[in-house]
């Protein structure tokens, strides 16, 4: 089996065989993936042309004290598995001592390395999709503390991983905690600008209508390459702390301050890697408004809403939020899919796209730096909005 990069006209030939082995809480984006997959390869020459179907099963059944194991349902000797695993998704649960109790991170994460287990060295590679990285916000050491997100990955480098791929880490510096182990952070830039510009058609990319403001100094980078790449002006808030006590294993947020030019009359962006309970999201939109912003759409990689998404709905309707934008990649509430001012990114192609790249050792380095798509995407939605113009007269 064979796979053709045009740009460089170099011939990649697929490791081996590809395994797609879907944890508990992926279900959903795991078809998806396998959809897209099928119908990639079906187009390349090999034994795995016309497969019904990429997905593996494993079970993660638990006994009534809690403890667990995991079950493979086939053999997967030989082959090239990639297991994806939600430690977010808090909509599972398992039954211990008679009670339903809802999987943790840490109870997700225990499965995954269940399921390595399993496998017992028997396949030729073992990667990990981890869209959030399992203690990922644990990621540096404060005083007394511990490093839960790179012990973590070190112990996956020790179970015999190959590869782990997530997307929009907390802070992508903790891979430095496993030099030796291959770890791939994919930003979907590119998937929530088209998502954006497709539900909102009618948004003007130009420094005069619209601009691009990072809620906090830890969002800057993906923030500044949002305005970089579109040609429009930055602001930033930064958050003054209250530094002399804790809440919920915080400094407590005393207020947002804003740097950056006027920003009345236009359309604002505002990205972070994850929306918590949404209070410091709210209070930048609620001040966005006061300052003369137009329409408010905020931006995110995992859309949690621990608090429920009640304050949002409130912020609708009150005319100072125009929309959320967050991907498929980790669970979201019922609730929250049926609203109408939530935008889904759909991150299910380009997973897909990155298992094939890997899978036949491809450089996803075009895959993470999307630089052209988002050049392409934002010209021709200019070129379109200067046609609509023209027709109004």
């Amino acid at each position: 089996m064979s796979f053709n990069i045009k740009s460089d006209q170099i011939e990649h030939v697929q490791v081996e065989p590809l395994g797609i082995l879907v944890m508990r809480g992926t279900e959903e984006i795991g078809k998806k993936v396998d959809e897209h997959l099928r119908k990639l390869y079906a187009s390349f020459e090999g034994t795995q042309k016309n497969v019904d179907s990429f997905l593996l099963s494993v079970k993660c059944p638990r006994f009534q004290s809690g403890d667990g194991k995991a079950v493979l349902d086939q053999s997967v000797r030989g082959l090239d598995v990639y297991i994806i695993s939600d430690v977010g998704n808090y909509n599972c649960t398992y039954n211990m001592f008679g009670q339903e109790v809802p999987m943790s991170p840490d109870d997700h994460f225990a499965d995954l390395k269940r399921a390595i287990q399993a496998i017992g060295g028997k396949a030729h590679r073992v990667n990990v999709i981890m869209p959030i990285l399992y203690g990922g916000r644990q990621h540096r050491k404060a005083a007394r503390e511990s490093l839960d997100c790179a012990v973590a990955l070190q112990e996956l480098q020790n179970m015999g991983v190959s590869e782990v791929v997530t997307f929009d880490a907390h802070d992508p510096r903790v891979q430095n905690a496993i030099p030796l182990m291959g770890f791939d952070n994919a930003i979907p830039s590119y998937q929530t600008l088209k998502a954006l510009l497709n539900h909102i058609p009618d948004i003007l990319l130009d420094k005069d209508h619209f601009m691009v403001v990072s809620p906090d100094e830890g969002a800057m980078d993906r923030n500044v390459y949002y305005a970089s790449v579109l040609g429009v002006e930055l602001g930033m808030y930064y958050k003054r702390r209250d530094y002399s006590q804790i809440k919920n294993g915080r400094n407590p947020i005393v207020a947002h301050e804003f740097l950056g030019s006027d920003i009345k009359g236009k359309d604002v962006f505002v990205y972070d890697d994850i929306i918590s309970s949404g209070e410091s999201m709210l209070d930048i939109a609620y001040d966005l408004r006061k300052r003369g912003a137009g329409r408010i759409f905020a931006g995110c990689t995992y859309a949690l809403f621990t608090e429920g998404i009640d304050k949002f709905q409130e912020a609708v309707d009150r005319g100072v939020l125009s929309g959320v934008l967050s991907t498929n990649l980790t669970y979201r509430r019922p609730e929250l899919l049926e609203a109408p001012w939530y935008f889904e990114v759909d991150c299910s192609k380009y997973l897909a796209y990155m298992i094939a790249a890997l899978n036949h050792d491809m450089s996803v380095s075009l895959l993470l730096d999307p630089l052209k798509k988002i050049n392409d995407l934002a010209r021709n939605h200019r070129a379109e909005s200067q046609d609509q113009q023209l027709n109004l007269f």
